[in-house]
């Protein structure tokens, strides 16, 4: 068996990014940039004023109350073509340009107007109020990054950089096998010897979550024939995930099936719990996973090693998934020589401190705890006992469902 660092590794090395593709900006949310954004003009382009009120001359406002006289307006859109000059103000609106001569926005708050005569009741200093030209960014300057996510907040900052279309990875495709005579897909009759396959719909979701197009090549049954049917759909995938038969049980045919294909078995035991028993390498042109049958192990190995091959493919950093540290809320017996991936709870204490609580039930076939966790606690390959109120590695789940 070799570590999890070592496999994830041994996975991603090979992967490389994927084409890129053209898109509208109003279709980029989610999309992965596989080129670096430049704006095309300043924002603002101007000086601009950051409230309602009256561009004028500091100097003019220094002693109040004071008497200007109002010579023109410069709404949102529009300008005062003219120049302040001394005793002058200009009636001025959010976002409209600050006229030549005028160095301050005194709001409409602290003045009275009567006719073209408007009252200052309170002085304000050179540049009060003024959001200066590139005040958020200038002609050339950089935006999001290759390999950012699009985020609604970089969409909003990529629109104002005048940018219509963007450059994004298209989505990797990720064909999905499950295998097993006990399987039906949800909805089908199931007999008193089956039952309803989860695995392809989880995995599914967790490739759409984070930038990937999955394809359901469908269930097969025990056979070397349908694994081989199946697996043909594949070709042209960039990414071809197997769902059971990854040990070495009677059934379990997968290596033998897509052997005969020409797969390629890079290692096929990792030193995790749950999760030990699962292939990489490749077929042909395609990358291949193969995955445990027992759902928990399935998710728990997706999680570790399918979302770093995606952001690999996405031309993103293939790391490992990100931890933090929480306190033990529940003592744990030690562990042995897998690193071990426990479901639980985070929740904060009375003095604000992280905690995470491990569940009772740590089945792998038990979807339930998964569903209802919000962490993974990580023990440490041939780790010690552990008490309450001890440092923990944690993985948090919430993040790793969406990109956005």
């Amino acid at each position: 068996m070799i570590s999890v660092n070592e496999a994830l590794a041994r996975i991603t090395d090979p992967l490389a990014p994927v084409a890129a593709e053209t898109v509208s900006l109003a279709d980029g949310v989610g999309r992965v940039l596989a080129e670096d954004i430049t704006a095309r003009l300043t924002h603002p382009p101007t000086d601009v004023s950051a409230m309602d009120g009256y561009a004028v001359r500091a100097a003019d406002v220094a002693k109040v109350p004071v008497a200007l006289t109002v010579v023109g307006e410069a709404p949102a859109g529009g300008a005062y073509d003219g120049v302040v000059g001394a005793g002058e103000a200009v009636r001025i609106f959010t976002g409209g340009p600050v006229p030549n001569g005028a160095d301050a926005i005194v709001m409409q708050e602290v003045t009275i107007r009567k006719g073209d005569t408007v009252t200052v009741k309170q002085s304000v200093p050179a540049n009060e109020f003024v959001r200066p030209a590139g005040l958020d960014f200038s002609t050339g300057d950089p935006g999001p990054r290759a390999g950012q996510v699009l985020t609604p907040r970089a969409i909003g900052l990529v629109a104002s950089m005048d940018v219509p279309w963007v450059r994004v990875r298209r989505r990797p495709r990720v064909a999905l096998l499950a295998s097993g005579d006990e399987l039906v897909y949800p909805g089908e009759t199931v007999s008193q010897n089956q039952i309803v396959s989860s695995n392809s719909h989880a995995l599914a979701a967790l490739v759409k979550a984070n930038g990937g197009d999955p394809v359901d090549l469908g269930i097969a049954v025990d056979t070397l024939e349908s694994l081989r049917e199946l697996a043909a759909g594949a070709e042209g995938a960039d990414l071809l995930i197997t769902l059971g038969g990854a040990s070495v049980g009677d059934h379990d045919l997968v290596q033998e099936a897509l052997g005969d294909m020409g797969l390629d078995v890079d290692f096929w035991k990792v030193a995790m719990r749950p999760g030990k028993p699962m292939i990489s390498g490749s077929l042909g042109a395609t990358a291949m996973i193969g995955l445990p049958g027992n759902p928990v192990s399935a998710m728990v190995c997706g999680l570790i090693f399918v979302i770093p091959a995606l952001r690999k493919l996405l031309g993103q950093d293939a790391g490992p998934i990100a931890r933090d540290w929480a306190l033990l809320g529940a003592p744990l017996t030690a562990n042995r020589s897998r690193e071990a991936y426990l479901r639980g709870n985070l929740n904060r204490n009375e003095e604000g401190a992280v905690v995470a609580i491990p569940f009772d039930l740590q089945d792998s076939s038990v979807q339930s705890g998964l569903a209802d966790a919000n962490c993974l606690l990580v023990q440490p390959p041939n780790g010690p006992a552990m008490d309450v109120g001890d440092r923990i590695e944690v993985i948090t789940l919430n993040s790793l469902t969406t990109q956005i």
